[in-house]
């Protein structure tokens, strides 16, 4: 897991206050909806991201979803997001 994969799963852990999970523990290609996330959290760590890493992401979006299936699919949409902020 890289350093941005594991600040995201803490982020997961932070605001939907899993205490009995580590970062560590989350697999990067875990679903998150496998962690009793619903379309709620989604949007509250949607929110926390945006807050974060100052991203924009549009709840309409048909890639929502995908960005948010797993750590990893979600760090690399970050990744692209701050890219082209960077750009």
């Amino acid at each position: 897991m890289n350093a941005l994969q594991q600040d995201i799963a803490q982020l997961i852990i932070d605001s939907f206050y899993i205490e009995h999970l580590q970062a560590t523990s989350i697999s990067p290609e875990q679903p998150m909806f496998g962690l009793g996330m619903d379309s709620v959290d989604a949007l509250e760590l949607a929110l926390a991201l945006q807050n974060r890493y100052n991203l924009q992401i549009a709840s309409d979006s048909r890639d929502a979803r995908q960005h948010f299936a797993t750590v990893a699919s979600l760090a690399t949409f970050t990744e692209a997001q701050q890219a082209a902020c960077a750009s």
